[in-house]
């Protein structure tokens, strides 16, 4: 059976669901993606888990879409920036979620370990170092 963190899914027009190749957590993985699903526009949604043991060393950014974070177990805390306004940060323990809205800039701080479901809008995703 595949798993979400080797095999993310994408959720796409038609209410489809297809399996991704292997995740190698490399920006090239993404730009495939792209590639591959680009013509799904902002309704495409990427679904991966990831298990984290540091903070994030960038931000990113979805322009076309709301990004949900659930997390599975441990705890992080999501850092948010909007332009020109202070940053919020958010504690999610198991259980809980919280959404990354178009346009915001978002981090999270790992202290230990834990593992987090992502149900991205990807379309134009934008990193920057933290």
């Amino acid at each position: 059976m595949p798993s979400l963190n080797t095999h993310p899914l994408h959720l796409g027009l038609g209410a489809t669901a297809v399996v991704q190749p292997f995740f190698t957590g490399e920006m090239a993985w993404y730009m495939e993606y792209g590639a591959r699903h680009g013509g799904d526009g902002a309704e495409g949604r990427l679904v991966t888990t990831h298990h984290f043991s540091e903070s994030w060393t960038s931000w990113e950014m979805h322009p076309h879409g709301d990004e949900v974070v659930y997390c599975i177990s441990g705890a992080i805390t999501l850092r948010q920036q909007v332009e020109g306004a202070n940053e919020t940060h958010i504690t999610l323990a198991a259980g809980d979620y919280a959404i990354n809205a178009p346009g915001v800039w978002h981090t999270a701080d790992v202290v230990g370990e834990a593992m987090c479901l992502f149900i991205t809008a990807g379309l134009g995703t934008t990193h920057k170092p933290r």
